[in-house]
């Protein structure tokens, strides 16, 4: 007799299969997992009499808040930016801007439009993340909702059916109803009364054949999900064709419809109205001339009672004399700039690795995707250019532009090519799901982070075990995270475990403020 499938083993189970989307439901359904908490922006104390000097080092969006909220305090705020833009790997490009990438400087010539941009860093706001849109609010950043996944859009894989496009409903909808059938199929009547009561049971197996579309006998048979191949409006519909299980094995898109949008993209997601820089600029626009542009750090000197910053700007040498120094340059950039960092302070600096990341984007000369009903989403490409974006704004304009890859982990394959050889595969590939392509696109924009100027990466990544974290990972991460002389701090996504989200970059000024109010609290008697 087999043994009876625990609570735990099967949470488990279910979210390996179908997601942590179900997994949350079916923990809610069976009063089985915490609901999360709210975090919220941090209350700092007014400064000591002539201890408000504060350097913040990088005008990314963990720098911007720590300068906007020690300003709301009172504190003397000095932003270094070395680029003549704040922002960091919030990028929006529009007519007119200059990407700069070394080696291959690019001028942005799509008409000048307010809904003709190209979000090549950040481009997705969960509604999860509290702190990035308390801040909007804050700062008057109009939102609107992006559009993450559409059903209407397509996943392309040579490796089924020809290399034919499918839509994504059609894909999900399959192997959503062959899984259910077979999870129905994998436990008796006598399995899933064992660990669970009647009730819990007929919870769990109304859930799978919700969840696959299963017919009386817990098979699948097709399902109107996908929509129908005729009718369905003023007459019966017939459904689709089922595409058959084992094409449907072949791709590597089998999990990714069904987890795509879990996790951070499983919430309503939006995007500031205009770009996501509105929110740099909301920032910057309240901050006014604290931010020094093109200024680039050339020392830092950490002492008992203060930080000494020397800077480049204007072509003249200039010191900077603070008490506290908050700092959001990439690790691997300070590593190189000359400084007194402890030993093991400068090792967990060294250790982080940065993300690979490549954008690109065309100006579309008609909205092509909205003839083929598709309005936002992504489609999916087994290529490397990843992903096609689909705008989610502009509706109905005349022209849109499109974002025509974006491979977050092998970014490299095209940052070691020539921008002639980045544009044709970008056709080439975009020619799998739309035959027309490479007549209906121009005027492309690619962004390889790993060659963009005072960047030289993407995200942080201190994990390098597929296994997790590990405890000398931990260790290192809380040494960086910790205060040099609780005159200095390190702040950014780089000091999260969460890289990658504007809000993770938010959180980790936060916890440095909140450390530094306690230290200050304490040291006051307060």
């Amino acid at each position: 007799m087999s043994e009876p499938v625990s609570r735990r083993e099967f949470m488990n189970l279910l979210g390996a299969t179908f997601g942590t989307g179900a997994l949350i439901r079916l923990g809610s359904a069976l009063s089985l997992m915490p609901a999360a908490a709210a975090v919220s922006a941090p209350v700092f104390a007014a400064p000591a009499p002539g201890k408000g000097r504060v350097a913040i080092l990088g005008a990314g969006i963990s720098g911007l808040t720590v300068a906007w909220e020690l300003t709301k305090a009172g504190y003397e705020c000095t932003v270094l930016e070395a680029s003549n833009r704040a922002g960091g790997r919030i990028l929006t490009v529009r007519s007119g801007d200059t990407v700069d990438e070394i080696g291959n400087r690019q001028v942005c010539e799509w008409d000048n439009e307010p809904h003709m941009y190209f979000n090549a860093g950040a481009a997705r706001i969960p509604s999860t993340h509290r702190n990035l849109l308390h801040y909007c609010k804050e700062l008057g950043v109009e939102l609107e909702v992006f559009i993450n996944e559409s059903k209407t859009a397509y996943v392309q894989d040579d490796a089924i059916l020809g290399g034919k496009p499918i839509r994504n409903g059609d894909l999900s909808t399959n192997v959503r109803g062959f899984l259910a059938e077979l999870f129905a199929k994998s436990f008796t009547q006598a399995q899933l009364n064992e660990p669970f009561s009647e009730a819990e049971s007929e919870i769990i197996m109304r859930l799978i054949r919700t969840f696959g579309d299963l017919d009386e006998d817990r098979l699948y048979k097709g399902s109107s999900r996908a929509g129908y191949a005729s009718g369905g409006f003023l007459d019966h519909g017939v459904l689709k064709e089922m595409i058959a299980f084992k094409d449907v094995m072949k791709t590597r898109y089998l999990g990714t419809m069904l987890t795509a949008n879990e996790g951070e993209t499983g919430p309503l997601l939006m995007q500031p109205v205009g770009g996501m820089d509105m929110i740099i600029k909301g920032f910057t626009r309240a901050l006014g001339d604290k931010v020094i542009y093109q200024a680039q750090v050339a020392g830092m000197q950490i002492k008992d009672d203060g930080v000494d910053v020397a800077f480049d700007h204007n072509s003249k040498r200039e010191t900077l004399s603070v008490d506290y120094c908050f700092n959001c340059i990439p690790a691997h950039l300070m590593t190189g700039i000359p400084h007194n960092f402890p030993t093991d302070y400068l090792h967990a600096m060294k250790y982080i690795r940065r993300g690979e990341a490549y954008k690109a984007a065309f100006q579309a000369k008609e909205r092509f995707w909205e003839k083929d009903e598709i309005y936002g989403g992504i489609s999916w490409v087994n290529a490397p250019i990843g992903q096609i974006w689909y705008p989610s704004h502009g509706i109905h304009k005349a022209k849109g532009v499109i974002l025509a890859a974006y491979n977050f982990g092998g970014g490299m394959h095209f940052t070691k090519m020539q921008q002639a050889e980045r544009v044709e595969a970008l056709l080439a590939q975009g020619e799998k799901l739309h035959p027309d392509y490479r007549q209906l696109v121009e005027k492309p924009i690619t962004i390889a982070w790993h060659r963009i100027n005072h960047m030289l990466g993407c995200s942080a990544r201190w994990q390098r075990s597929p296994g997790g974290w590990t405890h000398e990972e931990e260790a290192l991460f809380d040494t960086l995270q910790q205060p040099v002389n609780g005159r200095h701090y390190f702040i950014g996504d780089q000091v999260s475990y969460h890289g990658a989200w504007q809000e993770s970059a938010i959180l980790s000024a936060h916890w440095a403020l909140n450390d530094l109010n306690q230290r200050l609290r304490a040291e006051s008697g307060a």
